[in-house]
Parts: structure tokens; C-alpha cells; sequence
């Protein structure tokens, strides 16, 4: 089997034994979940994205919950790279195919120290999650009884680190729209968690130098994650307060203003969160959160979408094509052009999966909406199936609703979407084989 393949099926184990286990009695407060119900929540935590066809908090028992955290926890970092973590420390020895896994699991085209990589990241990963769950516990302490605010401190820090969007609250953070501490944490968690491990460690070595008076560069990759993050969360929020001045934000102080229009320009970026109701946006607003959801995250991290640096090299090959240059260029640096032609595919493919999953959905839940109403559906449907293709987890309030097939057509949307479109044809197509001709070039005209 190749590493892809083995990636695909560690995934499907781990929503398979999920979601037998959340359709058990003990999982739920009151009856058990179906098994599409416990299918669909299973997928939706694995894959990171957040979409629930229940309330987490109030459906779910606290053992249905720490499955859920599990998942997502699991999900996030990727089975394999837990599972080959936990060999290296017994021991064992990591062979190349495990490397290679783990190497598409966090997209580092290093392998040559992989069990450093592999602490690495666990390490980073329980810092940051445990730091997180501190600050939250202490705010939530303000309201809730000391070891209920822990777990809601615990379970929320991994949620959102993780990008998963999972919320023990209804109304998500709509109730904490103005508090500084828990926006700044949970901000903070879902950029660090968003951006790729390989990038906070190239930051933690930068850092180190620094501290050491001693000369580092961060690598290209890291300058185009960081500068098309920051670009696109500042866009975010520009565009999301001067749609929503005077709708949804009005009759809001200042301050919370600013803070629902900072939330919401970053957590679109596949963390599932809403501090406003979503029901209550623009189309206008909804159209650059879709925007946002179908970029998402950074490759190697916790989030989905075709990724930050893909939009970057889309970017520079619509630029060079204007400048009439054949290279690819960002930062003063030629993009070598088998990353170009990898960028191309995973965009179109994209849309592909969006534009399928949609038309399904549409077909599906037709006999259930009028005639204006589909019409008036159409944003909603689409809004659902790019948040469940980036790992997103926001809503519209159209999931609970939906009927099996377009349960289960958001399922394969979802995991899709959490393993790359890429990814799942790289699994399936045949190994490559060595071409010994070459056909005739023809012209074909274009645009």
C-alpha cells in the first residue's frame, strides 16, 4: 500500500471506531445518537471541521465529549504521526515508509531526522494547548465551578488549536463577543494551530537564535504563510466591519466591534468558532467568509482548504502570466514549477468536489424547499458545503436539517476535504510509470 493509501485508511479506522462508539448509549445524555447522526459527528471531529447535526453540549454526555476530543485531538495532528511517535519512543524503529506518511501527515519535505521533527511537534503541541487551557479555565472560573471551567478550558484550548470548531456552548462564543482574554487566547490558539508545524518551528528556531545573538533566515515557505496569512486576516477584517457596521454589528460598543470583525475574519480560516449569530450576516459578508473557508489553513497544520501558500502561487502565476514572465515569482524568488503545477490541480479539484457536493445537496433537499426557496437556499447550501470541504465547522443553522443524503454527501465532503483532494487521487491512480514517447505539440487558442 502506499503512504497515501495508509494515510486514508488510518483516517477511516479512526471515524469508523468513532462513531460506533458515539452511537453507544453511553455517549448521549438522553437517546443515543443514529449511527448516520453518530457518523456524521465522528467524521466532522476527525476531520477537524466542527459541523454537528447536535449540540455537543447538551446532546453528548461527558464521555460522548472526551470521544469527541479525542477525535479531533487525533484528527488534528494526523493517527500516523501519533502512532509513529509512540513507536519511536518505545524504541521501535521508524522505518521509510513511516517517514513518508509522517512527512505528508505535517507536508515537510525533510526526512532525515524525523523522530526530532515528530517530539517536536508533540512537544509544541502540548505547550501551546496546555498554556491555552490555563488562561481559558481561569476566565471560565468567573462563571463556572472550578472543575467544570478546567474541562471547558481543556476541551476549548485542543478545540481550537486543533482548528476543530467543537464548542460545549449553544451559542458557540457569542456570550464572550467582548471579553479581551478569551478572544486573544482563542485567536491565538487558531492562528498558531492554522499556520503549520513546520512553520512554528522554524519560528521557534529564529527565536532561539535571536536569543543567542546568532544569525537565522526563515525559510521562503514560512515568509508566504505568515505574509498571506497576515494579508488575508486583515482583509478579513476590514471587509467583515464595513459589511456588517451597520447590520449585525450595530448597537454594538466600539470595542466589540472590532473584536466580532477580528474573530470573524480569522476564524473562517478553518476553527469553526462565531462570536455573532451566523444567520444574521450579509450576502455580501457570507461571500468573503466563503472565500476565506475555501483558502483555509497552512499546509502541515491542523486546518483545511487548498492552503495559504497554494492561493500565494495562484496568485504569482496569475501575475507573472499579466507580466507576460514564465516563471513564478513571490518575494524576489523563482517558485520551481513542479510546485506551480501541483497548485493548479489542487484548485481545480477544489472546485470540483465544491460544485459536485453542492449540486447534490441541492437535488437532495429539493423536495423539502419551494421553489423560492431553493433560490434562497442556494448561498446557504453553498456556505455548508465549502465549511465542510475547508474543515471549517461554521454554519448557516442548514446541517441539523438535512436529510441522510445530504448527511452523508457533507461526510465525503468533509473527509475530502480534511485529506486534500490530491491526496485521494494520488491514493487511487495508478503508480507512475516512465513515458518513453512524446506526441506532437499542437496550438490551441485560450481565453
Amino acid at each position: 500500500m502506499k503512504p497515501t493509501t495508509i494515510l486514508i485508511f488510518s483516517f477511516l479506522i479512526l471515524i469508523s471506531v468513532g462513531s460506533i462508539l458515539l452511537s453507544f448509549p453511553f455517549a448521549s445524555q438522553t437517546e443515543p445518537l443514529s449511527y448516520v447522526d453518530a457518523l456524521f459527528t465522528a467524521t466532522s471531529a476527525t476531520c477537524v471541521t466542527g459541523l454537528t447535526v447536535v449540540d455537543t453540549g447538551s446532546k453528548l454526555s461527558t464521555v460522548g465529549q472526551l470521544i469527541v476530543l479525542t477525535l479531533f485531538q487525533l484528527g488534528g495532528l494526523g493517527i500516523m504521526t501519533f502512532s509513529t511517535f509512540f513507536i519511536s519512543l518505545l524504541g521501535g524503529r521508524v522505518g521509510f515508509r513511516e517517514r513518508d506518511i509522517v512527512s505528508s501527515t505535517l507536508q515537510s519535505s525533510s526526512l532525515q531526522d524525523i523522530k526530532t521533527l515528530l517530539k517536536s511537534v508533540i512537544v509544541v503541541t502540548a505547550v501551546l494547548e496546555l498554556v491555552g487551557a490555563v488562561i481559558l479555565t481561569f476566565r471560565f472560573s468567573s462563571k463556572l465551578p472550578i472543575t467544570v471551567a478546567i474541562y471547558h478550558g481543556i476541551f476549548h484550548a485542543v478545540s481550537a488549536f486543533c482548528n476543530a470548531g467543537f464548542s460545549l456552548y449553544t451559542d458557540s462564543f457569542i456570550s464572550y463577543q467582548s471579553d479581551a482574554v478569551v478572544n486573544l487566547t482563542l485567536i491565538g490558539l487558531i492562528i498558531v494551530g492554522g499556520i503549520g508545524f513546520i512553520v512554528l518551528l522554524d519560528l521557534k528556531t529564529w527565536s532561539c537564535q535571536r536569543r543567542q545573538k546568532e544569525r537565522y533566515r526563515i525559510s521562503f515557505h514560512t515568509k508566504v504563510v505568515l505574509s498571506i496569512t497576515a494579508i488575508l486576516i486583515m482583509s478579513g477584517f476590514l471587509l467583515f466591519f464595513m459589511f456588517e457596521f451597520n447590520n449585525s454589528l450595530q448597537g454594538l460598543p466600539s470595542s466589540t466591534k472590532v473584536w466580532v470583525s477580528l474573530f470573524q475574519s480569522i476564524t473562517p480560516r478553518t476553527a469553526g468558532f462565531n462570536t455573532i449569530p451566523m444567520e444574521k450576516l450579509t450576502a455580501s459578508t457570507l461571500l468573503v467568509l466563503v472565500i476565506l473557508m475555501f483558502i483555509g489553513a497552512s499546509p502541515g497544520s491542523c486546518g483545511g482548504g487548498i492552503k495559504t501558500s497554494t492561493f500565494a502561487v495562484l496568485m504569482g502565476l496569475m501575475s507573472s502570466t499579466f507580466h507576460g514572465r514564465e516563471d513564478v515569482e513571490l518575494f524576489h524568488r523563482t517558485v520551481p514549477r513542479k510546485v506551480v503545477t501541483r497548485a493548479v490541480p489542487i484548485a481545480f479539484l477544489a472546485l470540483i468536489v465544491i460544485i459536485t457536493m453542492t449540486l447534490i445537496l441541492l437535488t437532495a433537499e429539493s423536495k423539502y424547499l419551494t421553489t423560492s426557496a431553493t433560490h434562497n437556499s442556494f448561498l446557504k447550501i453553498l456556505f455548508e458545503v465549502v465549511s465542510a470541504f475547508g474543515t471549517v465547522g461554521l454554519s448557516l443553522g442548514l446541517t441539523s436539517s438535512l436529510t441522510t443524503i445530504g448527511k452523508i454527501a457533507l461526510i465525503v465532503t468533509m473527509f475530502v476535504g480534511r485529506l486534500g483532494p490530491l491526496t485521494i487521487v494520488m491514493a487511487i491512480a495508478e503508480r507512475q510509470k516512465e513515458v518513453k514517447f512524446q506526441y506532437p505539440t499542437e496550438e490551441i487558442m485560450v481565453g
